[in-house]
């Protein structure tokens, strides 16, 4: 038995749906990983959390017309995203409050469309792929849009790289520097929805956030600097979606027509890293990249 036999369980190399779902899972992580280090920074995990959740009602408005769920799930998310930014609110306590109510009635008109759904085509399969997500089924034609999202995603993030690093770790300090903190904010925004988006397709809205946030929060317990940590990010996120599409497809051969859900490992496989990045991060680094008080 070679070393590519023992690793990889039979037929999983030449499955087409297999290569869809590696290819727009990489997508997915390496978009999360990046945006996800700067939502951390600024503050604004909950923020992400909520767009990830309203986003589930363009996906299930997608389902329900019969349209490309990507398309769905970015939609909403950038409408929410631009929404949420333009309304300006400094005052942390306020911003959540804004973010809440948001975040409410997206999963209320959620549960309209799914239950729309669920009427139309008398299963729960729309809700279980717009909720927890459905690698496998993902149609091989949405690979170009997918890519086409996540270049759009890292390149704004690239444009904006140094004025959004410096408004992440002190908005005052990059404000006097006339660094342009609201359109940075605002193109945040913008690529947070598109990763949020990504995700969603993944792992599913509710679990998107464990790909957004985890592999961020863990990078950040291993690197003291702002490039090494986008690095530890993107290969603990990379790492763990391939690695949970690898057992997935394995899960099957251990409940024979059963296989486990993809996402389940995803996020199981971010928690464990982020806690072993807590063990490691002790003595690898003598300070962690946080963002100030």
């Amino acid at each position: 038995m070679s070393l590519l036999e023992f690793i990889f369980p039979p037929g999983f190399l030449a499955n087409g749906p297999v290569h869809t779902a590696l290819i727009v899972g990489a997508g997915a992580a390496i978009v999360s990983a990046v945006v996800g280090v700067f939502t951390v920074l600024r503050g604004q995990s909950f923020a992400g959390h909520a767009l990830a959740d309203v986003s589930s009602a363009g996906g299930s408005a997608a389902f329900l017309l019969g349209i490309n769920p990507l398309l769905g799930f970015l939609g909403v998310a950038a409408l929410a995203a631009g929404g949420m930014e333009w309304a300006d609110v400094r005052d942390a306590r306020e911003r959540d409050l804004v973010t809440g109510v948001m975040l409410g009635v997206g999963l209320g008109l959620t549960a309209l469309l799914l239950y729309l759904d669920t009427l139309r085509g008398s299963t729960s399969g729309a809700a279980i792929a717009v909720l927890f997500g459905s690698m496998f089924t993902i149609p091989a034609s949405i690979v170009p849009l997918a890519l086409a999202v996540a270049g759009a995603a890292l390149v704004a993030i690239g444009a904006i790289y140094r004025p959004l690093l410096l408004s992440s770790l002190s908005a005052d300090l990059a404000q006097a520097q006339g660094a342009g903190v609201r359109r940075t904010g605002l193109v945040h925004a913008l690529a947070l929805a598109l990763a949020v988006s990504l995700a969603a397709m993944t792992v599913g809205a509710i679990l998107s956030t464990a790909l957004l946030i985890g592999p961020a929060a863990a990078a950040l317990r291993l690197a003291d600097r702002p490039g090494r940590a986008l690095a530890w990010a993107v290969l603990i996120g990379w790492a763990a979606t391939w690695g949970g599409i690898l057992l997935a497809y394995d899960s099957f051969y251990w409940t024979p027509g059963h296989g486990w859900p993809v996402s389940f490992f995803i996020v199981m496989l971010i928690f464990i890293a982020y806690l072993l990045a807590g063990l490691v991060g002790r003595w690898l680094t003598p300070r962690s990249l946080e963002r100030p008080a």
